[in-house]
């Protein structure tokens, strides 16, 4: 029996795909009975999702949890994992969510619970310090013992040493780490030729130290005439009035802030900076949605840039249709957050799998190696010398639904971002220091 803080809930439900083939069908039902372990061919792949359900970054880890399980659905429905072997030629993916609550050590508490339900892939990414504690707990792991591997696939965590001083076999990346991502950024702050000071804020954690770390040296090089007026961390998830921050931020006079600030950390930081008069642009990680553009308002038209591997008012047919697609399963508006990177990760698993022919996690992991996936238009590819996954970024700036470049809101908030700069994936790509260890 799980531990009483683990929340589980089997993400499919197999009976809304009763229109897939009849072999799927008795797939789906041989998979509803969730052993404990995957001791038949036809039993599900269980995934695990570790993450904050509860507390401050609850949101988070739902958006996360609802983009997941989009792609597990569309995997499924399309008959699974084909694997030799197993009656009906496929079996289905299975996920699995385990709360966090944002500790690291619930988080390894969760990761021991997975193992045991016989999880061998492992889902995580809204805290780099998470991610740091998985990875080491892993790797110990697949040492100790080899006969209960564990895959790491990480969608979030973008601290750089994870696939640099850090790098684990077991362990890959599917976003852009923190220092491609505020190469992205300063790519648009070097446009900006008025812009003469910019205050540096962060959560005080690897990543966030990561960021502003990156800020402040792409700065000294792209744009030595900028002046840094402002630079500090702040705890991260317990700020619950960032009043006294931005009174400091207009004191400096700052023309513009450069954050990593994701959740609660960065809507609270942008409200309390529009309600103190601040005028300035935001240059953020993570400004396009989870509650941000509404509580910015109209002061963010024109100032709130935003990075990612996909904005909505990509203007292509197919990402349209991606994005539709999305809205069409998840309407609601406070359901409006899907990321193109976590549908690649999937696909990449599912492509890595049928490759290797197993479920085994070293044929797995080698075949992850050399994923190349595309979706609606969207490439991505492994770099297999570090396993940072490389694909375009986009940065967008916010404005009204409506206007030109913006089809899409966001959240229903009647403000979207239209896109501005695209990163090809060659231009994003940054060397490595990894020194792979292989088994």
């Amino acid at each position: 029996m799980n531990p009483p803080f683990i929340w589980r809930r089997e993400a499919l439900k197999f009976a809304a795909l009763a229109l897939c083939a009849k072999p799927f069908a008795a797939l789906a039902q041989a998979a509803s009975a969730t052993p404990l372990v995957p001791s038949t061919p036809s039993a599900p792949i269980r995934l695990a999702l570790i993450e904050s359900m509860s507390g401050p970054f609850a949101n988070t880890g739902e958006a996360v949890f609802r983009n997941l399980l989009w792609a597990v659905e569309r995997v499924n429905a399309r008959g699974g994992i084909k694997l030799p072997g197993v009656p009906g030629g496929a079996r289905a993916l299975q996920l699995d969510r385990y709360d966090s609550k944002g500790q690291n050590e619930e988080a390894l508490s969760a990761l021991r619970a997975a193992m045991d339900d016989g999880a061998r892939i492992v889902l995580q990414g809204n805290s780099s310090a998470t991610a740091s504690a998985l990875v080491d707990a892993i790797d110990k792991n697949n040492e100790r013992d080899p006969s209960r591997r564990v895959i790491f696939l990480n969608y979030a965590a973008v601290d750089p040493v994870l696939t640099n001083e850090r790098c684990s076999f077991w362990h890959f990346r599917f976003d852009a780490h923190a220092d491609m991502r505020v190469a992205a950024l300063m790519s648009a702050v070097k446009d900006d030729a008025s812009l003469k000071r910019v205050y540096l804020i962060g959560q005080d954690y690897s990543f966030g130290q990561a960021v502003l770390r990156e800020a402040r040296r792409q700065l000294g090089v792209q744009r030595p005439d900028v002046d840094i007026v402002g630079d500090e961390l702040h705890p991260m998830g317990k700020v619950k009035d960032f009043a006294p921050y931005a009174t400091k931020l207009i004191a400096s006079g700052a023309q513009a802030v450069v954050t990593g600030n994701w959740g609660n950390d960065l809507t609270l930081l942008v409200k309390a900076a529009r309600e103190a008069g601040f005028n300035g642009t935001f240059y953020t990680f993570y400004g396009n949605a989870l509650g941000a553009p509404a509580a910015i308002g109209d002061a963010g038209i024109g100032r709130v840039v935003a990075v990612a591997d996909w904005l909505p008012n990509v203007q292509t047919s197919q990402s349209e249709a991606f994005y539709r697609a999305f809205r069409m399963r998840f309407p609601k508006p406070a359901d409006d957050y899907v990321h193109m990177r976590l549908q690649l990760l999937v696909e990449a698993l599912a492509q890595a799998i049928e490759r290797a022919g197993s479920v085994d996690a070293v044929p797995v992991a080698r075949a992850l190696e050399q994923a190349d996936v595309s979706l609606y238009g969207q490439r991505g590819r492994m770099r297999a010398a570090d396993h940072q996954f490389q694909q375009q970024l986009v940065v967008g700036v916010m404005d009204r639904q409506g206007r030109p470049g913006v089809q899409f809101d966001v959240e229903g908030s009647g403000y979207g971002f239209r896109v501005v700069k695209t990163i090809a994936a060659e231009r994003a790509e940054l060397p490595t220091s990894c020194k792979m260890k292989r088994p």
